[in-house]
């Protein structure tokens, strides 16, 4: 018997830089607050431990101001985890300093090689399927070689679009359970989750999209009322999280760790 796909023993974060501030952005509008973004790490890392969850914090690497972002550098699945490629050339390195703790960690290791690129933040873990989208970041040549890495593992890797001016596939949708994804309404259009129950985004709360499931909490940025409110209505324990340091460098809540199970199921 597996265990459901939003289910966790553990996570790994990485305590943000001072050098934070000099992070990547699509818009620039203003540097983030080392400090407030520090308190909003800790409040972040405190719902994942009310879960029961192991949190390993890894610390700063003052050369790479977006290390923050975990997810990017590291796929972990139930068989095995797979060393990504970043798309841009000033977080390659990133994926050097997470390799030995994902080691330790995972008996099974593989490594996107190139000359494709693909980051975790353009990829969505479903049940039967690996979502991941085309973007700046992630390339057709590294979303296939990341299927021939994971296909004896028993999963399938769909390519789909992720819409234009949008960073990664997740900035725009987030697992809420293993049949149900939230979504902007623009994603949605694409079609790309046909079969599967989608919650949207409200109006003009798009930013509310890259949530967390984790464990019995939906944990999503603060600030978007009405499409917190609209996932308590439809069953969810929400935990809003302060994001307004990550936002400046388009990042959000999945970003933010790479979550796992070490615990092999029974039966």
């Amino acid at each position: 018997m597996s265990h459901p796909i939003h289910q966790f023993d553990h996570a790994i974060t990485r305590r943000p830089g001072k050098s934070v501030v000099s992070g990547l952005r699509a818009e620039d509008t203003g540097p983030p607050d080392h400090a407030r973004m520090l308190a909003d790490h800790a409040a972040y890392m405190a719902a994942l431990r009310q879960t029961g969850a192991r949190i390993i914090e890894l610390p700063p690497l003052e050369d790479y101001p977006d290390s923050v972002f975990v997810e990017d550098v590291a796929l972990c699945l139930p068989q095995g985890a797979v060393l990504l490629r970043p798309g841009t050339a000033s977080r390659a390195g990133e994926v050097a300093h997470m390799a030995p703790t994902i080691r330790q960690l995972f008996e099974n290791v593989r490594e996107i090689r190139g000359p494709g690129t693909i980051e975790g933040g353009d990829i969505l873990t479903m049940p039967g399927e690996i979502l991941v989208g085309l973007s700046d970041r992630t390339s057709r040549e590294g979303i296939a070689e990341l299927a021939r890495l994971v296909g004896d593992w028993g999963h399938k890797v769909r390519a789909v679009e992720t819409p234009p001016g949008v960073l990664h596939f997740k900035t725009d949708c987030s697992l809420l359970d293993a049949d149900t994804i939230l979504s902007t309404p623009r994603l949605d259009a694409s079609g790309c989750f046909s079969g599967y129950n989608v919650i949207h985004t409200c109006e003009g709360e798009e930013a509310a999209a890259n949530a967390i499931r984790f464990n019995d909490l939906v944990i999503m940025p603060a600030g978007f009322a009405k499409t917190a409110a609209r996932l308590r209505r439809a069953g969810y324990d929400v935990r809003e999280i302060g994001n307004s340091e990550c936002a400046k460098l388009d990042g959000g809540m999945s970003c933010l760790s790479l979550r796992f199970r070490l615990e092999k199921p029974a039966g």
